[in-house]
């Protein structure tokens, strides 16, 4: 496994949910690290950008991630939402996933939707580069810049995935984002002539 497709593999993980299993296979995490990572100085960027995750309590790393990633439009984990918003071309999007999905080979068993990024992610790491999962590839990293730009500073999950631009993804040109800027539609709630609740 190369160094890029070993990073895709680590931020798999690190954006999945933090559940016990996160802080059970640290060592795992680390070895895989020293063993995937030929470079010493890439080795101690990672090192450094995920360690944070392990000095929290797990409750508090559960907390940052929801609030982080859940519920929010800027820095959901899934593909779709980025391109497309609130689209309803959005479920036809998660077809054409499902498809390339399958025709890699791989078996989506996944509780989440077909385009959640960390499992998009893992996919990019144990295919063979062709055209499909190239353009893949090049969807993330919209998505991942975008998320990028809307997190603060000081969170640990920008420094983690900043690891994805350093090391793997090319920046999206200014040409590429606006063209799927336009693509994105949001929700219209103005003006509902209903509560937004059920009595």
């Amino acid at each position: 496994m190369n160094e890029e497709k070993a990073i895709l593999m680590l931020l798999s993980r690190l954006l999945d949910y933090p559940d016990t299993s996160f802080f059970e296979d640290q060592e795992t995490i680390i070895s895989f690290i020293y063993e995937s990572i030929t470079s010493e100085d890439i080795q101690k960027e990672v090192l450094n950008r995920i360690y944070p995750f392990y000095q929290m309590p797990s409750v508090q790393l559960e907390q940052l991630y929801v609030e982080t990633f859940d519920y929010k439009e800027g820095t959901n984990l899934y593909l779709t939402a980025h391109e497309l918003g609130d689209s309803r071309n959005r479920g036809f999007a998660l077809i054409q996933l499902q498809k390339l999905i399958s025709e890699a080979g791989l078996e989506y068993i996944g509780h989440d939707m077909a385009d959640y990024i960390p499992m998009l992610l893992e996919l990019l790491a144990v295919v063979p580069e062709e055209e499909k999962i190239n353009k893949l590839s090049r969807r993330i990293a919209y998505a991942v810049d975008r998320i990028l730009t809307n997190l603060p500073e000081d969170n640990p999950y920008k420094k983690a995935l900043e690891l994805g631009m350093m090391y793997v993804f090319e920046t999206p040109d200014a040409e590429e984002i606006s063209a799927l800027e336009r693509l994105r539609e949001v929700a219209d709630l103005d003006e509902l002539p209903y509560p937004l609740m059920y009595r």
